[in-house]
């Protein structure tokens, strides 16, 4: 059996934790720049507030109504998600993290005789006394069915937040009452063509031919169907495939005319592509730089430029990938605009084990400069301290604007909080 654990309104949750008087008060978390509504806890949602609604459109009349509202605070969110993991590393050592608020847990290694009611309201029980976090459990044979069971604890209130599906009789109603496109890796255009072929309960997806599945299909769906048959064959590397390219882009909290700002962000950004780069043991050959003004102010010039480079050989190093960006936007600099935007993108790949060199090329010590990268990530990861690059600037006065962040509660000893 699997267990699939799922933090419910985990950001807005994580705000509450260290708010007791927003207990039962509507919560809503806004994306960069606080532009958009990107998580709510369940009084918002009974308000009619919308994921991905921009903020100007419903801030009046969400305030009047006695709404509350924080701009997203990734750091205790990835400090508090650590915790509950911690807590689910206790309670059962074969565990998969497959998001910031979800873990499956592998009930195989206990022994058969394991109660599986006591297991997850204990878990439940935990969860929230340790950390303050309120969680939703699914049970099953496969992760498929178990993402099945979650969503159905999650939604029916009469469950109590665990749904246990063991008994075939029991799989097969809640197989016929789930819509194909929420089954968990079935997307809007598999779903479209599932329903072209009368496919549109989870129950009708396990009835259809295996060769059919096999001819016009691709193999994830057919190790769909036989999970939600009841045989186990999926694992979270099924859904996580290699990158193609990175980008990482903000827009700024206020416009910015200054090449040397631009600069500033720029060397930021391709700092932090390059790390993520080396997290996927990968070197890239090609660097794309962009900057744009607001598109949507439509009272100032608009200018959108963007150009790339392409490397003689991989690379990984964070010097060479911000010396190549800012060369680049030595080339599609212009005055008298206002930047609003800038952002880079990492691409064409090669794994970091080996690639082929020009027979021109100059010799770079390249042992040494991959011990200079490993030992910054390290530092950086470990919070040893923040170590960067000079051309990244240290005021960051370009940055995005989070104008009702709450304080870091869990990371930051100046921050914690004070009881009078």
């Amino acid at each position: 059996m699997f267990a699939l654990i799922d933090c419910n309104s985990f950001y807005a949750s994580c705000e509450k934790i260290f708010r007791p008087d927003l207990k039962d008060r509507p919560v809503v978390i806004l994306s960069n720049n606080d532009g958009c509504v990107i998580a709510r806890s369940s009084e918002a949602k009974k308000m009619g507030v919308s994921m991905t609604q921009p903020w100007y459109q419903v801030k009046d009349q969400y305030l009047s109504k006695g709404g509350v509202v924080f701009s997203s605070n990734y750091e205790l969110y990835a400090d508090i998600s650590n915790r509950v993991m911690n807590v689910l590393s206790d309670l059962c050592p074969e565990i998969d993290i497959y998001s910031i608020d979800e873990a499956f847990l592998d009930l195989r290694s206990f022994k058969k005789n394991i109660d599986l009611v006591n297991f997850s309201y204990d878990c439940k029980r935990k969860i929230r006394e340790w950390v303050g976090i309120p969680v939703s459990i699914g049970i099953a044979p496969t992760k498929t069915l178990a993402k099945l069971a979650n969503k159905v604890a999650k939604d029916d209130p009469r469950f109590d937040g665990v749904v246990i599906l063991s008994e075939p009789k029991i799989i097969r109603h809640f197989l016929r009452s789930m819509p194909v496109e929420k089954i968990w890796g079935i997307g809007k255009r598999l779903t479209a063509r599932l329903e072209n072929i009368g496919v549109k309960t989870a129950y009708d997806l396990t009835k259809i031919d295996s060769r059919l599945i096999g001819d016009n299909f691709n193999v994830v769906l057919e190790r769909t169907v036989r999970e939600l048959k009841g045989q186990s064959c999926i694992t979270l590397h099924d859904f996580m495939e290699p990158k193609k390219q990175i980008m990482v882009s903000r827009s700024f909290g206020r416009s910015i005319r200054s090449k040397n700002l631009l600069s500033e962000a720029i060397s930021f950004h391709a700092s932090r592509a390059a790390e993520k780069l080396r997290y996927e043991k990968q070197k890239c050959r090609l660097i794309t730089t962009f900057i744009r003004s607001n598109r949507f102010n439509t009272k100032v010039k608009q200018i959108y430029a963007s150009r790339s480079l392409e490397l003689i050989h991989p690379t990984d190093d964070t010097r060479i990938i911000i010396k190549s960006a800012n060369r680049i936007l030595e080339k599609i600099y212009a005055n008298g605009y206002q930047y609003a935007k800038a952002g880079i993108l990492l691409s064409d790949f090669t794994d970091s084990y080996g690639y082929q060199m020009s027979l021109f090329d100059k010799k770079r010590d390249e042992k040494s400069a991959s011990k200079l990268m490993e030992t910054i990530d390290y530092i950086n990861l470990m919070e040893i301290a923040k170590v960067g690059f000079g051309n990244q600037g240290y005021r960051n006065t370009w940055k995005m604007k989070r104008e009702v962040k709450s304080q870091r509660y869990t990371t930051k000893i100046d921050e914690i909080p004070i009881i009078k």
